[in-house]
């Protein structure tokens, strides 16, 4: 009987366990072949202006643009609290002004959440022809960005920003901490990000 209790006590913990070690695993893989698209996933915008962890993410969606791995740049995120600007068309902005021609940026102005991100990009894929993408986003994020989209039929393969805010252990255990959720959530298949 105890150790029944001890193993039901046990399992939950195990399973977090074992689902961090795949969120850390899956950040360090980056998908080096050519790409139809990179999709950029949507973070905050302060004062209209991408915010550092966004500002990550389009840098390296526009590196991938310049070194011809991929042939557009979607970005994708709606209107933040108390913005102005939806996410996508700020990322827009920086990507123009690092020099990429406005008809290779395609963007999604609308989501709110990963899976609304993903939803309106595969909606541009479909309408440009689009096939095989990169994902952009935090290494943490990688692992349900690409099982988000993989499972909503899109051909996407991961792409993780290489200078992440997110850098010591400290910034990183909260970002994981809610990655996880949303990761064990999107696994019961509950889907709400």
């Amino acid at each position: 009987m105890k150790t029944r209790i001890i193993l039901l006590l046990l399992a939950p913990v195990m399973a977090l366990t074992i689902m961090t070690y795949q969120i850390y695993a899956y950040a360090q893989q980056s998908d080096p072949d050519p790409a139809d698209a990179a999709i950029v996933l949507g973070a905050a915008v302060w004062n209209g202006r991408p915010s550092p962890v966004f500002t990550e993410r389009i840098k390296h969606a526009v590196d991938l643009y310049q070194r011809g791995q991929v042939q557009y740049l979607i970005f994708t995120g709606g209107v933040g609290y108390n913005d102005q600007l939806s996410e996508a068309q700020a990322a827009r902005e920086y990507a123009l002004a690092a020099g990429v021609p406005g008809e290779r940026i395609l963007t999604e102005n609308n989501s709110t959440t990963t899976r609304e991100n993903l939803q309106g990009a595969q909606r541009l894929l479909e309408a440009y022809g689009l096939q095989r993408v990169l994902l952009v986003s935090d290494p943490l994020h990688m692992l349900r960005a690409v099982e988000t989209a993989q499972g909503l039929g899109i051909d996407a393969h991961p792409s993780p920003t290489p200078t992440s805010r997110y850098r010591s252990l400290r910034s990183q255990l909260p970002f994981l901490a809610r990655e996880l959720y949303y990761f064990a959530v999107s696994r019961l298949g509950v889907g709400l990000a």
